[in-house]
């Protein structure tokens, strides 16, 4: 029987954000397993345009060794995805060939690389966009310019940017295309002294949905797209004040629970006090990330209340980075699971593989990504569907930049 060529490779992914913070793409690190095996890269593009659809992220292509990006750029046409091409690989004559017989062709390039080291003009002439990394000095030196003195070059997409007033520059003063990554621990760091809150867009496109008296599995999804709105949710359905005699161990179950009257005036009391920082979309939209993959990694067969529980499991699993406190502080307040409290806390039960393997496949550490899934037994071409099909599935603004 031959392999697929999704159970040829390792993935790995990166969302790609934009000015509004949102998702605007993603960036899929490609990674032979075996660089002597042949791959059937036409397959794998096949593949690509039948999970995609209209509504789907625009994708970014990243290979990881330089006989893929060849591979890749023989086979690719002007409808397949964005390709990324490394600078230092265009050492390579072959590769800068092939470089350019691509982009003659119409297949949109990005080059990626360090922003001290452009290429020359006529090679520059072959990329839609670039992918930069910016130094200290010059990330420094982009926060002391004055308007249009910035060394930051405008409209293209960054990498690698740690700091939240280097991304702002970047995105706001610079119009970056997009921000590869985000710097969500000196943003989270840079607001430490205030509360986690809610976000107010998922509150109030809640209330819209039970105006509209949707269904509950509308409700459901919404409030599982804010962490902190769904654990503050959790936390009132088994609050004394609410007077429930069972514990709440669902979202599903709290909301079966309370009437629509009891959710309104619930949002209701959270809406003035709801978070309408910008910078912390796409902290919330990555744990959302997450838990949708972990839910699509573990094999939950028909039962949905058990994947909603896997779901809620990753939804949670990064608590700590929000409310700043320890994990298993915050998760003791409410009758989880205790699978769930295993995988987080305990890194051990059913859910923890599932968990660590999400976590791993937002990077481009393929050996540590095998090797996991190797220890668990989790079939390659599975894991890499999985993925697929989850950032398929990602909103986007339906204005892309």
């Amino acid at each position: 029987m031959v392999q697929s060529v999704l159970g040829s490779l390792t993935l790995g992914y990166r969302p790609l954000w934009g000015r509004t913070r949102r998702l605007m793409g993603v960036q899929l690190y490609v990674h032979a397993i075996d660089e002597e095996v042949t791959l059937n890269l036409p397959h794998l593009l096949r593949t690509l345009r039948e999970i995609w659809s209209e509504n789907s992220p625009p994708l970014l292509l990243s290979p990881q060794q330089p006989s893929l990006l060849q591979e890749f750029l023989r086979h690719a046409n002007p409808g397949a995805p964005w390709i990324e091409v490394q600078g230092r690989w265009l050492l390579n004559p072959d590769i800068l060939e092939q470089v350019r017989s691509a982009h003659a062709r119409g297949q949109r390039l990005v080059w990626r690389g360090d922003l001290s080291v452009l290429p020359p003009a006529e090679v520059a002439q072959c990329f839609t966009s670039s992918l930069l990394s910016v130094s200290p000095e010059v990330a420094l030196a982009a926060l002391r310019a004055g308007p249009g003195n910035s060394p930051v070059l405008a409209g293209q997409m960054y990498e690698g940017i740690a700091s939240r007033m280097v991304m702002q520059h970047c995105l706001d003063q610079r119009n970056a295309q997009a921000m590869a990554g985000w710097p969500a621990e000196d943003v989270l760091y840079s607001l430490r002294n205030t509360h986690a809150k809610p976000a107010h867009a998922t509150l109030a496109k809640l209330m819209r949905a039970i105006d509209a008296e949707q269904s509950l599995e509308t409700f459901e999804d919404i409030l599982s797209e804010d962490p902190i709105l769904a654990y503050r949710f959790m936390n009132y359905t088994n609050s004394a004040a609410l007077g429930l005699r069972t514990g709440i161990d669902s979202l599903r179950r709290g909301l079966m629970m309370m009437g629509y009257g009891s959710i309104q005036r619930w949002l209701g009391s959270q809406l003035p006090h709801a978070s309408t920082e910008q910078d912390l979309q796409p902290v919330y939209q990555s744990m959302v990330m997450r838990a949708q993959l972990t839910s699509r990694l573990l094999d939950a067969g028909v039962e949905n209340e058990l994947r909603r529980e896997v779901y809620l499991c990753g939804l949670f699993s990064q608590l700590d980075l929000l409310l700043r406190e320890p994990i298993s502080n915050i998760l003791n307040r409410i009758p989880l699971s205790e699978r769930i409290y295993d995988a987080i806390v305990q890194r051990t039960g059913p859910y923890a593989p599932s968990l660590q393997l999400a976590a791993l496949l937002e990077s481009d550490n393929a050996a540590a990504i095998r090797q996991l899934c190797e220890e668990n037994e989790f079939p390659t071409e599975e894991v890499n569907r999985a993925l697929l099909r989850m950032l398929s599935e990602l909103e986007v603004p339906r204005t892309r930049h």
